[in-house]
């Protein structure tokens, strides 16, 4: 396992995209935080608002970059035919997948670094900025390793990057539909629907902690639903790693 993740991870970081995203990531993040701190119309924000929207900006990013990682972490391998050298190494099929989670976790702990240093400019003299970096490493990491499993499982199953992929961004954007709904968790079915979406839950959590000044425990519930994201994720991979692992997707 740890000879595949360092392998995905030099793949990745010094002959792969990784960097590229991360360098767009900071600058969309960077046009963001300008805006927050400068622009006119967004001054209206309060400090732990600014805030709030900075962690929800990385968290969401940070995540669709993870997702696009995973999606091509089986898929794409085979669709370039550098598979077969993949499977004559000496791992069991469950450290390959395991391994291929890991190295595209290090998307995320790249885009979580990026972010702590705009969280701390513009959460200066609030006590929530350190609760706003600790609840993006906590929260953000379920969300991000979750989802990210759940992508690497469509990428073991399907042959095209283009359907793993699509597949990836179409599941993130039913998640983050609902999200966009400032009302939803106010009504019943809302709340029961923002507790079972695992990006809805944890930035209803993220929220209530720094714009509403709540203790960590008062909504712990809410966390419910990205625990049980990477426990399922996981346990997936897991179990159906030799049969994802394989030359075409599918074959016995």
């Amino acid at each position: 396992m740890i000879r595949v993740a360092a392998q995905e991870c030099r793949d990745l970081w010094i002959a792969g995209r990784g960097p590229v995203l991360v360098f767009g990531f900071s600058v969309l993040l960077s046009a963001m935080t300008y805006l927050a701190a400068t622009n006119r119309a967004m001054n209206f924000l309060e400090q732990r608002e600014a805030v709030n929207l900075t962690v929800q900006v990385g968290l969401a990013v940070g995540v669709l970059l993870t997702v696009v990682v995973s999606a091509d972490a089986i898929s794409g391998e085979r669709e370039r035919g550098t598979f077969e050298g993949l499977l004559l190494t000496p791992v069991p099929r469950r450290g390959i997948v395991v391994g291929k989670l890991v190295a595209a976790s290090t998307m995320w702990v790249a885009c979580l670094l990026v972010t702590l240093p705009y969280v701390w400019v513009l959460g200066r003299g609030v006590a929530g900025a350190g609760q706003a970096a600790l609840l993006l490493f906590t929260v953000g990491t379920l969300v991000a390793v979750g989802l990210s499993g759940i992508a690497l499982v469509v990428s073991g199953i399907t042959n095209s990057v283009k359907t793993s992929l699509a597949s990836g961004l179409l599941l993130l954007l039913v998640l983050f539909a609902p999200t966009q709904l400032p009302a939803l968790p106010r009504t019943g079915v809302g709340d029961a629907i923002t507790r079972i979406n695992p990006i809805g839950s944890a930035l209803h959590y993220i929220a209530q902690i720094l714009v509403n000044r709540r203790g960590w425990t008062h909504d712990l519930s809410y966390l419910a639903s990205p625990v049980a994201t990477v426990v399922v994720a996981v346990g997936i991979l897991i179990v159906a790693g030799p049969r994802l692992v394989r030359l075409t997707a599918g074959s016995r």
